[in-house]
């Protein structure tokens, strides 16, 4: 309750187009499927990738860098870094173990061996979907506990895409499939309300201070 009488007075500082974006954009997120990218050596890659999230409505991106810690490409990320949520691990393990406690099953991408084409995934299930780096793709750790190998079916030379376009077609595709699922996909009112305040807050320039007005007049 606090936290969405907090929400309805910083939405005042906010324009009405603005805070009617963020309704319709929300009513698109989804939690149900997630991302994740694994050592991805090239900067631009993985804040291409963060741009596809938003752009297909994955709220959560997973970022695993054992070898070294990476920023984000905000020229390339176009303010997706903004919208949406990035998490970072420095063990593939922890991460692996985070997401299968949250329900996830691990979907590890691959040109590879005999994985399920993109077409036949079966998306009734929440997923954690893993690409791994340009030149030597997934770890083997993530291969030997993922419980399903996914690729895109390939009728070219070339036996691999850029990770980045690989996310594009593979969350296009998914997420189209779920939207037209009766599947409930949504975010639960709560997961909303912490995003949309999260949102509002980045949107006003002086949000600490306001936040801090507000709960020294309470």
């Amino acid at each position: 309750m606090e936290k969405q009488q907090l929400l309805d007075y910083l939405k005042e500082f906010l324009t009405p187009r603005r805070n009617k974006l963020f309704e319709e954009v929300l009513s698109k997120r989804t939690n149900f499927f997630t991302v994740v990218t694994q050592d991805v050596h090239q900067l631009h890659n993985t804040s291409a990738v963060i741009r596809s999230c938003d752009v297909f409505g994955i709220q959560n991106i997973h970022v695993i860098e054992e070898c070294q810690p990476r920023r984000i490409d905000k020229e390339i990320a176009m303010g997706a870094q903004k919208w949406v949520d990035v998490n970072r691990y420095n063990s593939t393990k922890d991460c692996v173990s985070a997401l299968r406690h949250k329900g996830y099953q691990i979907v590890a991408t691959t040109p590879h061996g005999d994985g399920r084409n993109l077409e036949d995934f079966d998306i009734s299930k929440p997923a954690a979907v893993f690409f791994g780096t340009e030149k030597n793709g997934l770890s083997e750790e993530v291969l030997e506990e993922a419980d399903v190998h996914l690729k895109i079916p390939m009728q070219g030379f070339t036996e691999s895409l850029n990770i980045s376009v690989s996310a594009a077609i593979i969350l296009q595709s998914i997420t189209s499939r779920l939207r037209h699922s009766e599947l409930t996909w949504q975010l639960t009112p709560e997961e909303k309300l912490e995003i949309e305040l999260n949102w509002t807050k980045k949107c006003i320039k002086n949000s600490e201070q306001l936040v801090g007005d507000y709960k020294a007049s309470r």
